[in-house]
């Protein structure tokens, strides 16, 4: 391999690197926030739910909520 190209790989290599690094320390304040949240008397995994129904749309969620209901329904609960 070239110079060139060694050097675009090992750019390429410590930018993946620093992400990963950034990932960690995001993924460490997101569990001090949960932790944070659950001293208050929150329930980290209702939040968590809600969190993951904020990313979806209104419809896709509305119909997960139908078939939830329907198999509750049909489970007699």
């Amino acid at each position: 391999m070239g110079g060139i190209a060694a050097d675009r790989l090992r750019s390429t290599i410590e930018r993946v690197q620093r992400l990963e690094e950034e990932r960690k320390a995001l993924a460490s304040d997101i569990r001090d926030i949960f932790a944070e949240a659950k001293s208050a008397g929150f329930d980290v995994k209702t939040i968590k739910h809600i969190i993951a129904l904020l990313k979806k749309e209104p419809s896709e969620i509305e119909e997960q909520e139908s078939l939830l209901d329907i198999y509750k329904r049909a489970l007699g609960m």
